[in-house]
């Protein structure tokens, strides 16, 4: 009997497929046209010597309210989000950096030779027991999202969310129920584990009843599989490991957005913070924090390079970056009401603290909504404006007081109340749109 050669199997499976040799060629040599053409246009505009004519704003202002109205519209539909720890602080975890609060600041008692040595992958395998206190200490507690995580949920549910890259490990976006889909985890998480010796998987809870069982001495879980003691890990990024492949696959997916929104990240840690410059050069960009950061005032070739130029918050040419100082949690309060979507906004939080409160009982942390006037009247050509916060031309050029009110002819707004005490320093750069004009990263899930 005649047996088939592996050439006939290849014809055979050509057929079958109804694609040839020929035909996956072209499709290879047709992808690696478009990276090279994209690779050339990134580093073009990293260096400042593209040739492309300047993009013309898809914002009526470049404000904060300009950013609502935007949102609002039929214009914005794939809205991709950006967080770190600042949106979990009112949760009441810790973040990393703030003098006296920070993370890094409480972990001086262990006697590390530095605060980042409890998270890296090789301490970790040499003594897991300081982790393992500092896991105790910051996760034994039931948290309840705050009310940004609910904001991210209620974008996904107008339909609006493409994606949400976080680098936080607490899982509290699972809690209000976003969809696993649209959740890029890029430093892992601590919501589930697994033996470092058989690779036996462990949910959150079963890892939560071994680091309190007061019956063992040590804070360190052990795996309890037959013929195997081996220490259970989190599901973490620490350092010295490479980010998640979830996160490497979805990272360009950037390039399709039409708003980005960056929340409670100090845009220091890579290459995390370098996907903000993987927009189009128009897409509207919304920074809400504390301080502002990631401005890219590195101008290194190789930075510029490697990570992009920032934000242009206080460039003349800016046409779509938008800084809004505060909290994360006033800034989706202030964004929900301009948007129209308030009242919805508080009672979404309202129902889903209910909801964690018949799970987990009064043990859980509270953050609940500050339930004030809420408005679900969305934007109309006939609205006036009332400013959040000062509005800003430049370094130090304040051109309207807090609270005032600022009609323009040209696009008026609607009326929000201020929330601002009114000594805050002024948050927004208002710019007049210019109408003609996978990697291996030594990161952690603990720097952010």
């Amino acid at each position: 009997m005649a047996t088939s050669t592996g050439a006939e199997n290849k014809v055979e499976e050509e057929k079958a497929s109804g694609k040839t040799e020929g035909d996956k060629q072209d499709g290879e040599s047709q992808m690696s046209d478009e990276r090279r053409e994209y690779l050339m246009d990134y580093f073009s505009k990293a260096l400042g010597i593209s040739t492309a004519p300047p993009p013309v704003s898809r914002l009526d202002e470049v404000t904060f309210e300009g950013i609502a109205k935007y949102i609002a519209s039929d214009k914005c539909q794939k809205i991709v989000t950006m967080t770190g720890a600042g949106i979990s602080t009112s949760a009441g975890i810790p973040d990393f950096r703030s003098p006296g609060t920070g993370l890094y600041d409480n972990l001086k008692k262990y006697n590390l030779k530095e605060p980042t040595e409890a998270f890296s992958i090789d301490y970790f395998k040499e003594n897991p027991e300081p982790f393992y206190m500092i896991r105790k200490e910051m996760f034994g507690k039931p948290y309840k999202p705050t009310p940004c995580h609910y904001f991210l949920e209620l974008l996904d549910k107008k339909n609006k969310l493409m994606r949400h890259f976080t680098q936080n490990v607490d899982g509290l976006e699972r809690k209000t129920g976003l969809s696993s889909e649209k959740l890029i985890e890029a430093h892992g998480t601590m919501t589930t584990g697994h033996c470092m010796e058989c690779n036996h998987s462990y949910d959150h809870k079963r890892i939560s009843d071994k680091v309190s069982d007061k019956t063992v001495k040590s804070h360190v879980p052990h795996c309890d599989q037959p013929e195997c003691n081996g220490v259970i890990r989190p599901d973490i990024v620490m350092f010295g490991e490479t980010l998640p492949q979830r996160f490497v696959d979805y990272a360009d997916e950037i390039q399709d957005c039409d708003c980005l929104i960056v929340m409670g990240t100090s845009l220091v840690v890579q290459p995390f913070a370098s996907i903000t410059n993987r927009t189009k050069d128009d897409v509207p960009r919304l920074y809400i924090n504390m301080e502002k950061t990631g401005g890219g005032t590195s101008h290194h070739p190789l930075t510029l390079l490697m990570f992009g130029g920032g934000f242009d918050f206080d460039k003349e040419d800016n046409i779509r970056d938008v800084f809004k100082q505060g909290t994360c949690d006033d800034g989706c309060y202030a964004l929900a009401d301009l948007i129209g979507w308030g009242a919805e906004f508080r009672n979404m939080i309202k129902a889903g603290n209910e909801k964690l409160d018949r799970l987990y009982g009064t043990a859980a942390t509270k953050s609940g909504p500050r339930v004030t006037g809420a408005s679900n009247k969305p934007f109309t050509a006939s609205s006036s404006t009332k400013s959040v916060t000062p509005r800003v031309t430049g370094p130090g050029k304040t051109t309207a007081a807090q609270g005032s009110v600022r009609k323009t002819p040209t696009q008026p707004q609607k009326t929000v109340p201020s929330k601002t005490p009114a000594k805050t320093t002024p948050n927004t750069s208002v710019k007049k749109p210019n109408s003609a004009s996978s990697k291996t990263c030594q990161t952690s899930a603990a720097k952010k």
